[in-house]
């Protein structure tokens, strides 16, 4: 089993339209919001989001496993060679604040690594997508005129050309721990002059994948539907996202699915 064109135009195609879902509701201003059992906010555009993707994603009879999806059993998932992971919208804490800074993520995995990535910018309409041996790519996508045959034809490759080599990092927005500004420090200690910039949601793994930041250490927490696109967009990209404790790659449809610290580079 390998990605297929297929698989990556229905990704795409299921971010984007769940993104036109999410804007509707992101410029009504009636989110309705209510928060989980794990204290996280729920909207009712993270339902609706769900909703469209699920009715894209089913198509490929390859199980999915999303944030705002029942709690499947590792018993179950184990034994999943492939599966979908999405987050209808990472960053639900930037949508409410209404600044843009949230995504859609939707990957496919196969044996633990992800194969497809596709994270989409709804308020700014960035599309970045990658497949194994394809490569990783962005686009500025308009929703109202798209085709999938353009958006394949004009994206560029990444990472792109960048003007400033100033060493850069980029961190959360919403959970920059003592950790991260420790570790920002020791990069001041080797670098000298280091930029930090933060970001919500799976913007900063799209930041080290187009070149725009040379690291995002994240030393608090993360479950795998906030990392596994953008991990395959930044490996199929030529960067790396290792897992802190065991050095290696990060591994998904884990026992466990709160990841650990990781460093993105």
């Amino acid at each position: 089993m390998t990605a297929s064109p297929h698989h990556l135009i229905t990704a795409i195609t299921a971010a984007l339209q769940a993104g036109k879902a999410i804007l509707e509701i992101y410029h009504s201003g009636d989110f309705d919001t209510e928060i989980k059992g794990d204290n996280s906010p729920l909207t009712r555009a993270d339902t609706a989001s769900h909703n469209v993707i699920m009715s894209y994603l089913e198509s490929t009879d390859i199980p999915v496993l999303s944030e705002e999806g029942r709690d499947i059993p590792y018993q179950e998932r184990k034994a999943w060679k492939q599966l979908w992971i999405v987050d209808p919208i990472d960053g639900t804490k930037e949508f409410i604040k209404r600044n843009g800074e949230f995504t859609v993520n939707i990957a496919l995995i196969e044996n633990q690594k992800p194969i497809i990535g596709v994270i989409f910018v709804p308020v700014t309409g960035e599309l970045y997508f990658s497949a194994k041996k394809m490569g990783a790519f962005k686009i500025n996508v308009d929703l109202n005129s798209y085709d999938i045959d353009t958006i394949f034809d004009k994206s560029q490759k990444l990472p792109l050309q960048r003007e400033d080599k100033t060493f850069t990092v980029v961190a959360s927005r919403s959970h920059m721990s003592p950790e991260t500004r420790e570790y920002v420090q020791e990069m001041r200690d080797i670098y000298g002059e280091v930029k930090l910039i933060s970001k919500g949601s799976s913007l900063k793994l799209c930041m080290v994948a187009e070149g725009t930041a040379n690291c995002y250490p994240r030393f608090a927490p993360t479950m795998e539907w906030d990392t596994a696109a953008g991990q395959a967009i930044c490996e199929h990209a030529g960067f790396e996202v290792i897992d802190w404790d065991t050095k290696k790659n990060m591994l998904y449809n884990r026992k466990e699915l709160l990841n650990k610290w990781f460093l993105v580079t």
